[in-house]
């Protein structure tokens, strides 16, 4: 019986702190405005805080209302949870460390508390202390829903400037009319080889080549997969209508392709970047003349 009441108290507590949030909640989105959470993301205009700072107050109202004020995944949380993103990603964009937002989000408690406890005849009452609490618990839940936003737009920060560097690594240049070259340096994996196929891709279109140059000069090994990856670039390169020739195989990747007993018999391959060029001017019937001594230097 004592559990009932027990769990009927907090309940009734929630529902308080649920109905409290809703009536002042000007007041206290007025106040949450001026904190480094929502001032320092809201910066044209005020009011804008002030909005954000309603929405937050009015989810935190419905998850009080349902009880469930320690249950990170409550539906109350649904209609702020990209909000809460977007705040977190802008703190992240400005240096601010989880630890950081977390402590911000915390400061938020204090001031909310200070008007509940003004509610009271009897501030210190227990009916004050079991509402106090309730709101205490319901600040630290949205403190947890926080992090974990915040940690998820750093994992999509990360995950977006990983793919750029990706692009940046891997550049396609144009060699000559009609043809492009993809130079390769590092590990090629399997994120890094879908960039390489799309980026050649698109340059085959945009550029019109007829030839594509994928050079491995800066590739440190290649496996299996490699080759894989390798091939299926090619492939593809073909059915756009451009020739794939693949440069750079050094004497030891030589040997490891032989020794993995990868068939590359049907791609046309090159020591160098440069003779892979030659290769594809002379496609191209396009006729490059060697460069002589310079004016004035005579021979032996």
């Amino acid at each position: 019986m004592r559990v009932s009441e027990q769990d009927a108290g907090v309940e009734s507590a929630a529902r308080q702190v649920g109905e409290f949030l809703r009536r002042r909640q000007e007041q206290i989105a007025q106040r949450w405005a001026d904190a480094d959470l929502f001032r320092t993301v809201f910066t044209v205009s005020r009011d804008e805080a002030v909005e954000a700072c309603k929405a937050v107050l009015d989810a935190l109202a419905t998850v009080a209302d349902s009880g469930r004020l320690e249950d990170v995944t409550a539906p109350g949380f649904d209609p702020v949870r990209e909000q809460l993103r977007r705040m977190a990603s802008s703190r992240g964009r400005s240096g601010s460390t989880p630890a950081r937002v977390a402590g911000e989000v915390a400061a938020l408690r204090e001031p909310s508390v200070a008007l509940l406890r003004a509610e009271f005849p009897d501030p210190a009452g227990e009916q004050a202390q079991e509402c106090v609490l309730a709101l205490t618990v319901l600040m630290g839940t949205l403190r947890v829903v926080v992090m974990e936003t915040t940690l998820t737009a750093g994992q999509e920060l990360v995950e977006r400037q990983r793919l750029q560097m990706l692009e940046v690594s891997t550049p396609v240049i144009k060699l000559w009319d009609g043809i492009v070259a993809v130079p390769l340096i590092g590990t090629l994996d399997s994120a890094r080889s879908q960039v390489v196929m799309e980026g050649l891709l698109e340059a085959v279109v945009a550029e019109r080549a007829r030839y594509a140059i994928l050079d491995i000069t800066g590739v440190p090994t290649v496996d299996s997969l490699v080759a894989q990856h390798l091939m299926k670039t090619v492939a593809a390169a073909r059915l756009m209508g451009a020739e794939c020739v693949v440069s750079g195989i050094r004497p030891a990747i030589a040997q490891t392709i032989v020794h993995l007993g990868i068939d590359l018999g049907t791609v046309v391959t090159r020591a160098s970047l440069a003779d892979a060029l030659a290769y594809a001017l002379a496609r191209q019937d396009v006729a490059v003349a060697a460069s002589g001594p310079p004016v004035g230097v005579s021979l032996p």
